[in-house]
């Protein structure tokens, strides 16, 4: 069991849950929801992870892991779930071995993959004719956010499977929020994307001006961060980015996946994002520098 968690769990009603995908994000939400007294059963497409995550966690109750989504979610009354994309959420809930399958009556589906606002739409439909609950819900607060148990949770669906869901949900958060009916969590999701993108953009060509203008940039960091230019990025990435270092978790790849649902979204909607776009753009250069898997702050590479 992980014996430096940080997080200290407020009382809630112990749940059997089961939680499919523990990548960097699924791994240690499925560790909270253990720590926190929750009865857990895990499913991972790579077997070897899920084995070693009950492995990990067994002093935290008697966790458990499945062959199939649709074992996994057999008996739970609550089924979390973390994966890549559209397609993999398909992949994880439809068809006979996908978790609705297995889903009692009433059971609520919680989704924290950043997916389209349509497939949230989709997902809720189908849960709603099999008389399960279904939220969408994307986090924000990165490889960090999931280790500390401190994630910003931005939900969508009906009231009642909110209110159900989130004392257990915030085991792993700090905040578990209904945003509005189904995908509009998904949709809350796009909105701090692109403010992220915007926001590494400026703060990219900032440094780099500054080094070519011969400051100490590690200096102005602190000063600037002290006033109007303070942000989350300018705080946790600003010296980083200095150092040329880039390994800290939210991949490059996977901004551009959920750049792509914003701007498809932009088309339906016909919202305008010139810098959105141009920033979705810049990414592309930063994977053909070979830096696919490169923290979004990478950006300041290609101007260098």
């Amino acid at each position: 069991m992980n014996s430096t968690n940080p997080k200290t769990y407020e009382p809630a009603p112990s749940r059997k849950v089961a939680f499919l995908g523990l990548g960097v994000m699924g791994y240690p939400m499925a560790g909270h929801l253990a720590l926190a007294g929750h009865s857990v059963t895990a499913y991972n497409r790579t077997a070897t992870k899920s084995i070693a995550w009950c492995a990990e966690y067994t002093g935290a109750g008697a966790p458990k892991h499945a062959s199939t989504p649709r074992e996994a979610a057999e008996g739970a009354e609550i089924v979390f779930c973390c994966v890549g994309n559209d397609d993999d959420l398909r992949g994880v809930t439809m068809g006979k071995d996908g978790a609705f399958a297995g889903m009692q009556p009433g059971a609520i589906f919680v989704d924290h993959t950043t997916a389209s606002a349509d497939v949230a739409r989709e997902l809720y439909a189908a849960a709603q004719a099999l008389k399960l609950q279904f939220v969408d819900a994307p986090v924000s607060g990165g490889q960090a956010g999931a280790q500390n148990g401190g994630l910003t949770v931005m939900c969508g669906g009906d009231a009642p499977a909110f209110d159900a869901v989130k004392p257990t949900g915030m085991a792993f958060s700090k905040a578990f929020t209904l945003m509005g009916a189904s995908g509009a969590g998904q949709l809350t999701k796009m909105v701090n994307q692109i403010c992220i993108a915007g926001l590494v953009q400026g703060l990219s060509e900032a440094i780099a001006f500054g080094q070519k203008a011969g400051l100490d940039m590690n200096q102005v960091l602190e000063v600037i961060g002290k006033g109007a230019a303070q942000s989350w990025q300018l705080d946790n990435r600003g010296k980083t980015m200095v150092a040329d270092k880039f390994d800290f978790g939210f991949a490059v790849d996977w901004m551009r996946k959920d750049l792509g649902l914003v701007l498809d979204e932009a088309k339906n909607n016909g919202a305008r994002l010139p810098v959105t776009a141009l920033v979705d753009q810049f990414y592309a250069d930063v994977q053909a520098l070979g830096g696919q898997r490169w923290d979004t702050s990478s950006l300041i590479k290609r101007l260098r």
